[in-house]
């Protein structure tokens, strides 16, 4: 019988060993998952992908330092946990120098390039740009919180593990963030005819 892919532990384990092919696994394996958590925070697509690079790269550097605590600390190494710890570090500090930038010629291009798509597109893009507006309007645990658990995929405990608080602190930022959500959603657009709700966010 083949065998199955190997865990990341395995991998972990094997690049520390000298196959640096792992990390590489390790990066196909998780890179959409960074994209889509990194998506969250910035303003175009490419901010994303150069966000999520430099994630991969900074955690490449610190690997050899960082993975042999994690492998003397549990059977089962919390990779996915440690390198979505290392891409929010990098995506509060990118909102937070996008905060200090002018967005008005960004704005400008951006709705006029949403003229050019057909109704059905035009929605769904009003949508997401509204959404991804009021995340990031969301105070700064709770959008750490709501982005790991819906964008990175964790658990409510990994998610505490990843931003270290428990796991009720996890559970009650998230909800609140859920209806803070809601909230800013309507403060930005409260004349829109569009139904703006969390499938939006989840997709």
């Amino acid at each position: 019988m083949p065998a199955g892919p190997r865990s990341d532990s395995a991998l972990c384990r094997d690049f520390l060993a000298g196959e640096s092919a792992a990390f590489g696994e390790l990066v196909r394996r998780h890179e959409q998952l960074v994209f889509r958590l990194l998506r969250r925070y910035t303003r175009t697509a490419d901010d994303a992908l150069d966000l999520s690079q430099r994630a991969f790269l900074q955690a490449f550097e610190a690997a050899r330092r960082a993975l042999p605590r994690l492998l003397a600390s549990t059977r089962e190494v919390p990779f996915r946990a440690w390198l979505l710890r290392i891409a929010v570090n990098l995506a509060k500090n990118q909102a937070r120098d996008a905060a200090r930038r002018a967005s008005s010629p960004l704005e400008a291009v951006q709705h006029e390039a949403l003229g050019e798509l057909a109704p059905e597109q035009l929605i769904r893009e009003q949508a997401a740009r509204l959404t991804r507006q009021a995340v990031l309007k969301l105070p700064r645990r709770q959008r750490e919180v709501l982005t790991l658990r819906v964008d990175g995929e964790l658990s409510f405990a990994e998610v505490a593990q990843t931003l270290g608080i428990t796991e009720g602190n996890a559970k009650s930022h998230f909800h609140y963030a859920v209806k803070r959500l809601r909230d800013e959603v309507q403060k930005l657009a409260p004349e829109a005819t569009i139904s703006l709700d969390l499938d939006w966010f989840y997709r």
